[in-house]
């Protein structure tokens, strides 16, 4: 995205950095050490309303501009661990990715609202790193919150026999949707992912392009008239399969907080509805 945002702008200097995560995202963008960021729907929602656990920090200078694609939810656990359900969690050694990221932060709300977050020996490991750690015994299993199918549980495939837990049928039953709405139904379909041949029922929040209050509202115009473009979709499904969900109809589905108004200017050009719970403020 920030090469094609450059491109498409004479006098534009764009530099991509990798950061812990959609937490660390939220809080770079608010304070304007970012210009841009990915940052969970359900991250800008709770830290617009000062709700993010033990961070009553109110986070109201970040702007969703568009919708990137489902982070989809993954329990990864070793068929040895002896996981079948969410109630053979307490116990256990689990990693749920980077601490602050989107991941750790959308696993500890689950295990909160089921009542079992200080039943589960957690650990704060990224992706890579804790599939590794669960083939070598060191873990029962790992949390993924991102774009399905997801890199580093195919990883974990080659490490150990894995099983993928299903999150939302306890969370219904948890009250864990009702808690945070932002949240809703996806299935991760079998076959995708070795030994995996049975869709498992999940959930997914939506990965989010977010902007600084501040930056001129012609920028984000550009930025976004650059990357949907038919040149820029292309080259961004090129780039990365969760481009593959990216599309004009689909720019502020899942999207749960203000926009900027360069983003309203235009979803509006290009003929998007925008809900008045989303409208510039």
């Amino acid at each position: 995205m920030a090469l094609i945002m450059q491109d498409n702008y004479e006098y534009l200097d764009i530099a991509a950095e990798g950061t812990g995560g959609s937490g660390a995202n939220l809080r770079g963008v608010n304070e304007g050490d970012f210009q841009y960021g990915i940052v969970y729907s359900g991250d800008a929602f709770l830290g617009l309303q000062g709700a993010l656990p033990e961070d009553p920090a109110i986070y109201d200078q970040v702007r969703p501009i568009s919708a990137l694609y489902g982070g989809v939810a993954h329990l990864v656990v070793t068929v040895n661990s002896g996981i079948e359900s969410v109630a053979d969690l307490p116990g256990k050694r689990i990693a749920l990715g980077n601490a602050g990221s989107g991941a750790a932060l959308s696993a500890e709300r689950y295990f909160s609202s089921l009542g079992i977050l200080d039943q589960v020996q957690i650990e704060f490991l990224g992706y890579s790193q804790a599939a590794q750690a669960m083939g070598d015994g060191q873990l029962d299993g790992f949390w993924v919150l991102a774009a399905f199918p997801n890199a580093s549980v195919t990883e974990a495939s080659t490490f150990a026999d894995i099983r993928l837990i299903d999150l939302y049928n306890p969370g219904v039953e948890g009250g864990f949707f009702e808690d945070y709405p932002f949240y809703t139904q996806r299935v991760l379909l079998g076959g995708v992912y070795p030994s995996i041949e049975e869709d498992v029922m999940s959930f997914q929040d939506t990965a989010m392009l977010v902007t600084n209050a501040d930056v001129p509202e012609e920028l984000v115009f550009n930025a976004l008239a650059a990357i949907y473009s038919d040149e820029g979709l292309a080259a961004m499904r090129e780039a990365h399969p969760a481009a593959e969900e990216m599309n004009r109809e689909g720019g502020l589905l899942g999207i749960s907080t203000p926009i900027h108004p360069g983003a309203m200017r235009y979803w509006q050009e290009v003929g998007i509805e925008i809900s008045e719970n989303i409208m510039p403020e």
